[in-house]
């Protein structure tokens, strides 16, 4: 039990944050039950489909194919393709981290795979489309070219700031995170 309270501790004190909150209002508690539940069921509308995508991306695309379009020797058309992959990309951020594992693994070049996680987390399509609708179009290309030139330039350097032997470990962590 000690030890499933250590490993669960925001789960633990957030159900006993509920149950005093019960007591204080229960209507109150019952909102945030139903909170919880309606959050719930949003992630598990969206990050199985994206396993499954990511599950299918790791068997049906070959080592050679991400390595031609992506590795060492790829240069403008890794970044482009990373660029893509991202910019169209649905789901949260998270989800693309098992995704760039993949992509390490099958030999992907670092500063592509990086450039890949930039762009998800922050040029997405839909994202790009509310900050247009919302601040303009104008500023809005200002920001987001001035984030690509700044997501470029900080992949590249990122992967000439790691060595050699950094490099290799992280595909050593990937392949270990894949479980191979």
């Amino acid at each position: 039990m000690k030890k499933f309270i250590m490993k669960n501790k925001f789960l633990v004190i957030s159900m006993i944050m509920l149950i005093v909150i019960t007591f204080i209002d229960y209507t109150l508690s019952i909102k945030a039950l139903e909170e919880s539940a309606n959050q719930i069921w949003i992630m598990l509308m969206i990050v199985p489909p994206i396993f499954i995508l990511i599950g299918l991306f790791d068997v049906w695309v070959p080592r050679e194919t991400v390595v031609s379009l992506m590795g060492e020797n790829s240069g403008i058309k890794g970044m482009a393709l990373a660029f893509f992959l991202g910019a169209f990309s649905a789901g949260p951020t998270i989800s693309a981290f098992p995704l760039a594992i993949i992509m390490i693994r099958k030999g992907a070049k670092y500063s592509n795979v990086l450039f890949f996680l930039m762009v998800w987390g922050s040029l997405k399509l839909p994202i790009v489309f509310f900050q247009i609708t919302t601040i303009g179009l104008k500023f809005s290309m200002i920001i987001n070219l001035t984030m690509l030139v700044v997501f470029i330039i900080g992949s590249v350097i990122m992967e000439k700031v790691f060595t050699k032997e950094e490099l290799i470990d992280i595909e050593k962590k990937a392949q270990e995170y894949a479980g191979n």
